[in-house]
């Protein structure tokens, strides 16, 4: 019986990926039966397989993904690591505000529902500056931020996430981050309210934490959007906030524009 293991405490530059393992089971992780309706609709806007593969992911990696929200990379990240791999989801902890206890109560849940596809999956701490273990120091090949930056900087809480990111890498380890892009004459407080940061505060964000960028994708990018919502990308699918007469203008336009950067460990 597998053991499911909670630990509490505890320029544009283009560049080639490195190769994905041959081994990797992305039928399964991409298209099983554990995965969700309202997921699978998603792929079409995020690239899972693309932007992983971009990172240069393995099947018998060492993965952090950060703050894991309701699990949407999880369904994807637990299958392709479950056999060789280690897949830590650090979420938020158990002693924390009522919103953190009822998102991590909803993520356990949905891992206690499938032990097959979760049964290995290690949950772990992501609270600067409360409470944080993401993984053992320097034993991760990869950790993956998405989409959740913005949140970090509304918590001041951004500079020490990305140096927990570090600590968890071995030397040469990955960092990869996805996160909503917005135009370089932004404001730090006009990033916060609207969900959009700019690609030069994520990577001197990340350089103070000693990492150096190695490359930088538009797997997720869309032209289509101007990143300037009164309400923020919050008005972008899947959130669709906001007034109902531009409901079906924001559904055309998709998900939002992203950048997809890839940092590492210096050696």
């Amino acid at each position: 019986m597998r053991r499911f293991l909670c630990l509490l405490a505890l320029a544009q530059t283009t560049v080639l990926a490195l190769p994905a393992s041959a081994e990797l089971d992305w039928g399964t992780a991409l298209n099983g039966e554990h995965r969700s309706t309202g997921n699978t609709a998603r792929d079409v806007y995020r690239h899972p397989r693309e932007t992983l593969e971009f990172f240069g992911i393995s099947e018998d990696m060492t993965v952090v993904e950060l703050a894991p929200g309701g699990g949407w990379y999880t369904e994807i990240l637990a299958p392709l690591l479950h056999e060789r791999g280690e897949y830590y989801a650090a979420h938020y902890g158990m002693n924390g505000r009522s919103y953190y206890r009822r998102a991590l109560g909803a993520y356990l849940q949905k891992l206690g529902e499938n032990d097959d596809v979760y049964g290995n999956v290690t949950v772990t701490t992501l609270m600067p500056t409360e409470s944080v273990l993401i993984a053992p120091g320097g034993t991760a090949d990869m950790v993956l931020a998405f989409r959740n930056v913005h949140s970090w900087m509304r918590g001041e809480m951004l500079p020490e996430t990305f140096a927990t990111a570090y600590a968890a890498l071995k030397p040469g380890g990955v960092f990869g981050v996805v996160q909503h892009r917005a135009r370089d004459n932004r404001s730090v407080e006009q990033m916060k309210e609207s969900g959009y940061v700019t690609e030069a505060l994520v990577i001197e964000t990340a350089e103070a934490a000693g990492f150096q960028l190695a490359a930088r994708s538009e797997i997720n990018a869309n032209p289509g959007d101007s990143a300037d919502y009164a309400g923020g990308v919050w008005e972008l699918p899947p959130g669709l906030r906001g007034d109902e007469s531009t409901r079906a203008q924001r559904l055309a336009i998709g998900e939002s524009d992203r950048m997809t950067l890839k940092f590492v460990k210096p050696q």
